[in-house]
């Protein structure tokens, strides 16, 4: 039996400004932004460029409390270069930390947070 995570929820308070920040800033790809049936529910479902698994944000869903969330973390091959693109995007991201023995694979982490304050690690991993 197969149990893939495919979405990961994301509360926000604002939609439309964290919308902005993931597709425009971060670099996510938008899935969809739709508004299924009456009631006001709006589902916006974005994935990271290479993930099978998705983020969604959105109105009149049980997501939990704006800037809930901590430590959502993304997986890099080259670290260094993913801080320039976000920093060059304006995302407010740290510095590079070694976490662990220099050399260590998956040992060297960035942090970053939404305009919300969710806030999500980029971890460096190196695939042979």
């Amino acid at each position: 039996m197969d149990m893939r995570l495919e979405v990961v929820p994301i509360p926000v308070s604002d939609v439309d400004a964290a919308k902005a920040f993931y597709t425009e800033q971060v670099g996510f790809e938008l899935d969809h932004d739709i508004r299924p049936g009456e009631g006001g529910m709006r589902v916006v479902q974005m994935t990271p460029p290479g993930s099978a698994c998705s983020v969604v944000i959105g109105e009149g869903l049980p997501l939990g409390a704006p800037g809930s969330v901590k430590g959502v973390q993304l997986v890099v091959e080259d670290i260094d270069a993913v801080r320039e693109e976000l920093a060059g995007r304006g995302v407010g991201v740290g510095d590079v930390q070694q976490l662990g023995p220099e050399g260590t694979p998956g040992s060297r982490f960035l942090f970053f947070e939404d305009p919300d304050g969710n806030v999500w690690s980029v971890q460096e991993l190196k695939r042979a």
